[in-house]
C-alpha cells in the first residue's frame, strides 16, 4: 500500500528536528562552560541519570507494555545506549578540556550527518539523491568556510588536535545511534524506548564514573554545576531526544541528520550570549550556506513513497 506525506508533517519533521538541533547546541557551551568545574566522565553519568530520573514517570507504562519487543530488540536497543548515550556526550565532555566550544560543534555536526548519510544508504538503503548530495555538500561547504574563519585557504594549514579526535569519535558514535533508532521494532514506544536507553548507558557508564571520582574527585553542588546537569538531563536529553527520534521517523535518518548543520550556527550565536565570544560577517555568511544546503537538500517534489 503506497502512502503519501502530506507537507503538514513533513513541516512538523522539519520544525522538531530544528528545534532539538537548538537545544542541543547548548550542550557544546555547557560542555566548555564547565570544564573546570565537573570531571566528563561525571557530567555524562549525572546527566543521564537526571534524564532517567526524569522520564520515568512517562515511560513506566510503556516499558511494562513493550518488554517483549523490548527483549526482542535487546541488541539495537544496546547499541542505542552505548552510542547515544554512553559513549556520544562523554567524548564531547572529555573533547571540551582540549578545544573550544565552536570547533566542538562545527566537527561533531559537520561529520556526523555525513556519516549519518552513508551508513543509512549503507544499511538502511535510503537513497542519496541528487538534490539531497547537492545539499549535503552545500552545508559542508558552509561549515567548512566557518572552520577556516573565511578563507578556504586557511583550511591548508588546519590540523586536528587530540580534542578533535575525541569530537570525530562523538560524530561516529552520534550517526550509529541514529542508525539504531531507525532500525528499532516501530512498534516499541519512544518514551519507553528512550527510557531504557538513557538507563541502559548511565548504568554503563557508572564503573567509568567510579574511577573517575576516585582519581579527580566529585564536584561542588552549586546553582552553576546544578543548572548544567538539569538543562542536560531535562533539555538535552528527555525532551531534546523524544523530538529527534520523532524527526527521525517522519524525515528518515539521513534527511533529518543533515539538520544536525544547524548546531554550530546556534552554538556560536550562545557564544556570544554566554561565553563573551564575538559574531563576524564570516558566522553570517557560514549560516545562509547551511541554510541553502538544508532547503536543497529537502526540496522534492511530492511523490508516493
Amino acid at each position: 500500500m503506497h502512502t503519501t506525506q502530506s507537507h503538514d508533517t513533513i513541516l512538523k519533521g522539519i520544525v522538531l528536528a530544528v528545534l532539538a538541533c537548538l537545544i542541543l547546541s547548548g550542550n557544546f557551551i555547557i560542555a566548555r562552560g564547565v570544564v573546570k568545574n565537573i570531571p566528563p566522565v561525571t557530567l555524562s553519568f549525572y546527566r543521564w541519570l537526571t534524564a532517567a530520573i526524569f522520564i520515568l514517570p512517562l515511560a513506566w507504562k510503556y516499558v511494562k507494555d513493550d518488554i517483549t519487543i523490548s527483549i526482542k530488540n535487546l541488541w539495537i536497543i544496546l547499541l542505542a545506549s552505548v552510542t547515544g548515550v554512553s559513549l556520544f556526550n562523554t567524548f564531547i565532555y572529555i573533547a571540551g578540556h582540549y578545544t573550544t566550544a565552536i570547533n566542538l560543534a562545527i566537527l561533531g555536526t559537520c561529520t556526523s550527518p555525513v556519516i549519518s548519510v552513508l551508513l543509512a544508504r549503507i544499511f538502511l538503503n535510503e537513497k542519496i539523491t541528487s538534490l539531497r548530495l547537492l545539499g549535503m555538500l552545500v552545508c559542508i561547504a558552509g561549515i567548512l568556510f566557518l572552520l577556516g574563519k573565511g578563507d578556504f585557504e586557511n583550511l591548508k594549514s588546519f590540523r586536528f588536535t587530540k580534542g578533535d579526535w575525541w569530537v570525530l569519535a562523538a560524530a561516529f558514535a552520534f550517526a550509529v545511534y541514529n542508525i539504531s533508532v531507525r532500525k528499532k521494532d516501530k512498534a516499541m514506544k519512544p518514551t519507553g524506548f528512550l527510557f531504557i536507553t538513557f538507563l541502559l548507558g548511565t548504568l554503563i557508564l557508572l564503573p567509568f564514573y567510579i574511577i573517575e571520582w576516585q582519581h579527580q574527585g566529585g564536584f561542588e553542588f552549586n546553582l552553576q554545576n546544578i543548572s548544567a546537569i538539569l538543562f542536560l538531563g531535562l533539555g538535552a536529553s528527555v525532551i531534546c531526544f523524544l523530538i529527534w527520534n520523532k524527526s527521525i521517523h517522519i524525515l528518515g535518518t539521513g534527511r533529518t541528520a543533515l539538520f544536525g548543520n544547524l548546531i554550530p550556527i546556534f552554538s556560536s550565536i550562545e557564544a556570544v550570549l554566554f561565553l563573551n565570544e564575538k559574531i563576524t560577517s564570516v558566522h553570517i555568511i557560514s549560516f545562509i550556506l547551511v541554510i541553502a544546503g538544508l532547503i536543497i537538500a529537502n526540496f522534492k517534489s511530492e511523490k508516493r513513497v
